[in-house]
């Protein structure tokens, strides 16, 4: 608009200029009866500013919400982007939804929820929410100190048991857990962040945390650094028996040599995806999504965090919430 009223005013002055240097007189003023004209467009601030709704400090959401908007900043001309720190999956779905947030990571099984209106969102109805693209599987950790005497999710019963902060989607799997191992209404549940957690278990104020991260972890190394942990198996008959109530989840493990680990852990499994509202202009969508799996972009966030080694096209292209127009047709293009 600023370069309309300038075009404007310059041309105001150069017929001034005419006039007096020439000595013309406007012409008698003629009035026109106004006519049909097609719309003109007026030109658009191409300034755009985007929101990621990421997790709290000490997980993975955190620094690949910041190392997202670094890369958006770098790759598309006109954008300016942040990260900002969220109780993460249930409540990223419903900030996206809102218009609040542009962009949002959720855990695939509450992204599934908000899509459809279940769980944590009944009260909700059905979300206006789309998968921009699938970025990583992430195992439910289960740790307690050496000495706790809890060996299996069964032995939380009667214990006090951090379920992670409240809208986050380790709190609805934590939940899925126990209701499963039969012992929900044994546990005292308590809401922590990531942060918050460790310290509480460092402390003793809780018998055991449930975290859901792709490992390795910082918090882990946090809680290591202080205290013997123990991380809890969860048996292969659990696991099966929430994929048959739940497919989204999946079987999985936390890898041998991460937190200095002698054999793999079993835990259940699930995947992560990358929220943006169904009525999100389709071609940002295109340059959002084209701008991540940039090859310079996919370098630099892998050394902001190694689980960005997972965000190949293959994998990105697979998620239970339907894609956005503007990813499927990057996805059809790049496979």
């Amino acid at each position: 608009m600023r370069k309309n009223i300038t075009c404007l005013l310059s041309m105001f002055l150069i017929a001034a200029m005419f006039f007096a240097v020439f000595g013309c007189e406007p012409a008698e003023e003629v009035v026109e009866e106004p006519v049909d004209e097609e719309p003109v467009d007026e030109p658009v601030d191409e300034d755009i500013f985007i929101v990621v709704a990421a997790g709290s400090p000490g997980g993975v959401y955190f620094p690949l919400g910041a190392g997202l908007a670094y890369v958006f900043e770098r790759r598309i001309e006109g954008v300016t982007a942040m990260s900002e720190t969220t109780g993460a999956s249930v409540e990223n779905s419903r900030l996206v939804a809102a218009g609040e947030s542009d962009m949002g990571m959720a855990m695939a099984n509450v992204a599934w929820d908000a899509y459809v209106g279940e769980g944590a969102f009944e009260d909700d109805g059905a979300l206006p929410i789309r998968t921009l693209f699938s970025m990583y599987p992430a195992q439910q950790h289960l740790l307690t100190l050496e000495g706790s005497g809890i060996e299996s999710v069964a032995d939380l019963a009667g214990k006090t048991v951090s379920v992670d902060a409240p809208g986050s989607g380790c709190e609805v799997t934590s939940y899925i857990i126990l209701e499963a191992a039969g012992i929900m209404d044994e546990v005292n549940a308590v809401n922590y962040s990531q942060p918050e957690a460790a310290e509480a278990l460092i402390d003793g104020m809780v018998d055991a945390v449930f975290y859901n991260f792709a490992s390795p972890a910082a918090v882990v190394d946090q809680i290591q650094a202080a205290r013997d942990v123990k991380f809890v198996p969860m048996s292969a008959e659990l696991i099966d028996a929430i994929i048959e109530d739940y497919p989204y989840f999946s079987p999985g493990a936390i890898p041998e040599g991460h937190y200095g680990l002698a054999e793999d852990v079993p835990a259940l499994t699930v995947g992560n995806l990358m929220l943006v509202h169904e009525d999100m202009d389709e071609q940002l969508v295109y340059e959002l999504i084209s701008a991540i799996f940039h090859e310079d972009s996919l370098a630099e966030l892998i050394g902001i965090h190694p689980i960005a080694r997972n965000f190949q096209v293959a994998l990105a292209a697979e998620a239970p919430v339907p894609f956005h127009a503007g990813a499927e047709l990057y996805f059809q293009e790049h496979q």
